[in-house]
């Protein structure tokens, strides 16, 4: 059974990537309605777009959930680390195939904080250096800095 302070830590994780929040758009709301064009959009050269920061951010989730169930690296869907030159191709099923990724890391990392047992928090995490406490508190501060850096390109965007 999840701890109180478990439940904290998912209430912020939904507000982050999922659900209303007082501090404005999260991470799965700076994403919707936008179009592979809009997503493989790039302010500069060598800059990262919408599409890798949504790539990467479902790398990252997929590392958490990794740590806390003590799963194997190398197991992600796509190959390479931390960042991925996105697109590949530009079609509308290659970007919803990397939003669903990104869903379907988030739902794993999540379930698994709220598997924890009782005690878990302050243990370090299998396969790290960091506690589950660290690991599981860093997800939401992640989404909601990545959900500003995409609300940033897509204002940019549009000044264009």
């Amino acid at each position: 059974m999840a701890t109180r302070q478990t439940h904290i830590l998912l209430h912020a994780i939904d507000e982050a990537y999922d659900r209303r929040a007082w501090h404005g758009t999260n991470l799965r709301g700076s994403i919707r309605g936008l179009t592979p064009l809009q997503a493989a959009w790039r302010p500069a050269p060598r800059r990262h777009n919408i599409w890798e920061i949504v790539v990467h951010a479902a790398y990252w989730k997929y590392a958490v959930w990794r740590r806390l169930e003590g799963a194997p690296r190398g197991s992600f869907p796509v190959k390479g680390t931390n960042w991925f030159r996105r697109p590949v191709e530009v079609s509308e099923k290659a970007w919803r195939d990397d939003v669903a990724l990104l869903e379907e890391m988030h739902r794993r990392a999540r379930d698994a904080a709220a598997r924890l047992p009782e005690g878990a928090l302050l243990k370090t995490a299998r396969s790290g250096k960091w506690t589950n406490l660290r690991l599981i508190a860093g997800m939401p501060l992640h989404d909601v800095y990545h959900a500003g850096q995409i609300q940033l390109l897509k204002r940019l965007q549009k000044r264009l």
